[in-house]
């Protein structure tokens, strides 16, 4: 393909993206069991005076719906450039954020608190925050023991990591088992709903702190991309070409983990999005990963975004959890991916 032709569907992919980003956020603020006008939702964004009649849609839209469309956009976005960037550091479209276990270990030690938390009787308005703080710190401890299993004499193996990864998804995966046995009723089905990925608890105290780095780490992670076009070629390729590859190994995977421990502590489990998104994302605009980073958080904003929207309107008033719903789309979109690869290789 020639290079304007290449630029020009480039240039329209990622118009398309934008677009269908702004739509599913208006869609978000305006769509829900009480439909708005978006005038209404627009105007109770803005600082105006409230009469009676908006007072219902102000309150609406700034307590409850944009709040969950700001934390859909943060969490889409990190969780698909944590994918893409995943799958660029191990050169396997079937790489996965969780892994190496952080997924994993937030939810073990969110559970943990919960049910020690209602076994405690911690005051009611700690357990919101102990609950978010547990499930980062899980995180964090569970991909730094992967990464310290993986590093041997100053080298990180990626196979070790992996192997490491699955070895502590299954270790707290028991866990959570025991746990959710001994947890009462009220801490039982906080846990189930937390574990299959929720926005409905999504607060503007919250979003303050938490979704900032974020964003931050979004758009750090395509200042990347050239070493994770360069790794595509090897280690050894990557090295001749100036990249400190042990370096560069350890700075991605603390971005990545950080992005998801910050996402699992404000959602929960959601899954597939950082494998799903960066895939596609790399069917329509090629290996670059200066174009697949980006495209992923417009990508995975989106899809999380509209996905939450489908959550709290299929069944309203009741809500499905947000991580069922990108399980029922990322599931058969894996297999599809698994029965194309043993097309192309002939077999298993």
């Amino acid at each position: 393909m020639p290079a304007r032709a290449t630029r020009f569907r480039t240039l329209a992919i990622f118009g398309a993206l934008l677009t269908m980003l702004l739509l599913s956020g208006l869609s978000g603020l305006v769509l829900g069991t009480v439909p708005l006008d978006l005038s209404d939702a627009i105007a109770a964004l803005l600082p105006v005076a409230r009469t009676e009649e908006t007072a219902l849609a102000s309150s609406l839209v700034r307590d409850l719906r944009a709040p969950r469309v700001v934390l859909a956009l943060a969490v889409g976005a990190a969780l698909a450039s944590a994918g893409a960037a995943m799958q660029g550091l191990f050169r396997n479209p079937l790489a996965d954020p969780g892994l190496i276990g952080v997924s994993s270990g937030s939810a073990l030690a969110a559970v943990a608190m919960m049910v020690a938390g209602s076994a405690l009787e911690l005051p009611a308005g700690a357990l919101p925050y102990a609950v978010p703080l547990a499930a980062f710190t899980g995180g964090v401890i569970a991909a730094w023991l992967a990464v310290r299993l993986a590093v041997h004499d100053g080298h990180t193996g990626t196979a070790t990591l992996l192997l490491a990864g699955l070895a502590i998804n299954a270790i707290a995966g028991a866990g959570i088992g025991l746990l959710t046995q001994q947890a009462g009723d009220a801490a039982l089905r906080d846990a189930l709903f937390w574990l299959f990925g929720s926005l409905g608890k999504a607060g503007w105290g919250e979003l303050t702190v938490c979704v900032p780095p974020l964003l931050l780490i979004v758009l750090w992670l395509p200042r990347h991309a050239g070493a994770l076009n360069a790794l595509l070629l090897g280690a050894s390729e990557a090295a001749h070409l100036g990249v400190d590859v042990e370096r560069f190994k350890r700075r991605l995977l603390l971005g990545v983990v950080l992005a998801v421990a910050l996402s699992v502590a404000l959602a929960g489990l959601i899954g597939f999005v950082g494998l799903i998104v960066p895939h596609l994302m790399r069917l329509l605009l090629g290996p670059d990963h200066r174009l697949i980073l980006p495209a992923s958080a417009l990508a995975g904003a989106t899809l999380l975004t509209l996905a939450d929207l489908a959550a709290r309107t299929l069944l309203s008033p009741a809500e499905i959890p947000v991580g069922v719903l990108t399980a029922l789309i990322g599931g058969p979109f894996f297999l599809a991916l698994l029965v194309n690869l043993r097309g192309r290789t002939g077999g298993w």
